[in-house]
């Protein structure tokens, strides 16, 4: 099994750019229903992942919680480029499943770090169930 049979294309999931404001990125991530979501430059490229607590901590730190002033703030002020690391399109299986372990979903990139999308938690279980 490679990653493609796994993969979620760009299409078919939520992400955010790195210049949306805090205000976009929160709506963004609740409409979907997601706990973290891939951030990308204009240009295409994966540059890390932000999540629920990475905006709680902002709204925290500056002690303001009304959405209007979180549109003073790009999501690029909160990015954590180490959270959620993406992984080539040739990685193997292995390295996808301990990746899984700590990850909710693994961003996937190709030669150049253009994102192509993500492969989830649940498909990798869904799939090792499957061949048992």
């Amino acid at each position: 099994m490679n990653v493609l049979m796994l993969l979620k294309n760009k299409s078919e999931v939520a992400f955010v750019y790195d210049t949306n404001t805090l205000r976009q990125g929160i709506e963004k991530m609740h409409a979907h229903g997601y706990s973290a979501i891939p951030v990308l430059s204009k240009d295409g490229t994966y540059v890390g992942s932000v999540s629920e607590g990475d905006f709680l901590w902002h709204i925290l730190e500056y002690r303001n919680n009304d959405l209007r002033v979180q549109e003073n703030y790009q999501v690029s002020d909160i990015l954590r480029k180490d959270f959620n690391p993406a992984v080539k399109i040739d990685v193997s299986m292995d390295e996808l499943l301990e990746r899984s372990m700590n990850q909710n979903f693994i961003p996937v990139v190709d030669d150049r770090n253009f994102f192509i999308g993500i492969v989830t938690r649940q498909d990798i279980i869904r799939s090792i169930l499957k061949e048992l």
